[in-house]
């Protein structure tokens, strides 16, 4: 209660959460989020690493046919990785929904039109990839306008991640809610530009690897397809990208680290994040062996390299959801209070309710069908309405007092024996009071 009562003191949002529990364990959706996050993001690394490279290819195609091959080569890739990383996508949007509902659709709401404009913006970059790759050879004479298409697709790739950075990242900071007027302060938040850089060196590593691997396959036609560069060519190209924007991602990991707010800081993520830099430096020594090396030892060690670097891609994925909880533990703590505290008060006032509708009904009822009440309660065990039980019929008792309910009120308090043949009737008067016996002789009358 004192923190939730310092929390609301210092303007920070303590919204209640629904009280639904989750069909499946906690950890079983953390994992998948963790899992089908890093899946998803491997094909969206591709995607618009891809596309940067066939743009840069492209352009330096003018001068050299050979790159125009290569840019062509991976514009083939781009669609697949595309539609790949769509389907990826689902589980962790879905995940992220139900572990973080509160925060993920406040920082949806919060970033307001630019968050709904990642559908049309993803939609036009995707079909302007899709007019790149299929207009390949119509656009031959016209390279201007064939390299425009998909610089604009790269460009709407490049700011695409901008939004999802802004939203995952103001989704950990609820003291901000108050304060955030849109998209544009929710991007100027700590972290958010480092992240960016962080993924786009990711984007190029990852594609370094990818283009290794693709030019590396027994089954591709590599000497039917280029004139000029050879396998080794375009494999150390891979590798050397690959390689420097590693170098450049632990450059600007200290920042990102350094830029996120100490509140999700902890030892169990410095573990992690060290966890992963320990795989990732001799990954990067095999590439830079491999470079350096023999030509014909290029292959060497690629999927030992590819593991390690998975591992580390595994623990930075981890840290992630890490810093996510560290970060989130105790507004969650305050949720929880304002959702219990609210799950009391809705009792409380179904309760009151409730009460509200019976005093309502009692009161909508007539005197006679009170009357009715009293009588179940004290009368029927002895009387029945149409014959005789231990005392006479209720219907006898109305025609003799027919229209005369003060009599009647006045046997029924202090009854004497007028038959024989009937048991003596015990009074009532310490048992009802007038407001009753009004309710009853009502009750009596009515019977006919």
């Amino acid at each position: 209660m004192i923190n939730l009562y310092i929390a609301l003191q210092h303007n920070v949002p303590v919204p209640k959460d629904i009280p639904l529990p989750l069909p499946m364990p906690e950890w079983f959706f953390v994992v998948v989020l963790v899992l089908s996050f890093l899946l998803h993001i491997l094909f969206v690394n591709l995607m618009l690493g891809g596309s940067i490279l066939a743009l840069i290819a492209q352009i330096k195609g003018l001068k050299n046919k050979e790159y125009d091959i290569l840019a062509h080569e991976i514009a083939k890739t781009i669609t697949v990785n595309k539609s790949i990383a769509v389907v990826l996508g689902i589980a962790p949007l879905l995940s992220i929904n139900v572990l973080y509902t509160i925060y993920f659709y406040s920082a949806n709401a919060l970033t307001g039109l630019m968050w709904i404009a990642v559908i049309p913006l993803v939609t036009v970059a995707f079909l302007l990839t899709y007019l790149h790759k299929y207009t390949w050879e119509t656009l031959e004479n016209h390279k201007a306008v064939h390299i425009s298409i998909l610089a604009l697709a790269t460009v709407i790739f490049l700011f695409i991640p901008f939004i999802f950075l802004t939203n995952i990242n103001l989704m950990l900071f609820p003291e901000k809610w108050a304060v955030v007027k849109g998209f544009v302060d929710a991007l100027f938040l700590p972290n958010v530009f480092p992240r960016y850089l962080h993924f786009i060196l990711s984007s190029l590593a990852v594609t370094g690897l990818f283009i290794f691997w693709y030019n590396s396959r027994k089954n591709y036609h590599f000497e039917e397809i280029y004139q000029k560069f050879t396998r080794y060519d375009i494999q150390k190209k891979g590798y050397s990208l690959a390689l420097t924007a590693s170098i450049c991602q632990f450059m600007i990991g200290p920042l990102v680290l350094l830029t996120l707010p100490s509140k999700g800081m902890g030892w169990n993520l410095i573990l992690v994040i060290f966890s992963g830099v320990a795989f990732a430096v001799p990954a990067m020594w095999l590439i830079w062996k491999r470079l350096t090396g023999e030509k014909e030892n290029i292959e060497k060690d690629f999927y030992k390299i590819a593991m390690l670097l998975g591992i580390t891609v595994l623990c930075m994925g981890s840290g992630r959801q890490i810093y996510r909880a560290n970060s989130l533990e105790k507004h969650r703590e305050l949720v929880r209070i304002k959702t219990d505290e609210f799950q009391v008060l809705k009792k409380q006032t179904l309760a009151k309710v409730k009460e509200a509708e019976a005093g309502a009904a009692s009161a909508d009822m007539s005197e006679a069908e009170k009357g009715q009440k009293v009588f179940g309660q004290y009368c029927a065990s002895c009387h029945k309405i149409d014959e005789k039980l231990v005392g006479p019929p209720v219907l006898e008792m109305a025609k003799i007092y027919k229209g005369n309910a003060a009599d009647l009120q006045k046997w029924i308090k202090n009854p004497g024996k007028k038959r024989p043949d009937y048991p003596q009737m015990p009074g009532f008067e310490s048992q009802l009071d007038q407001q009753k016996l009004d309710q009853l002789a009502e009750y009596i009358l009515t019977i006919k």
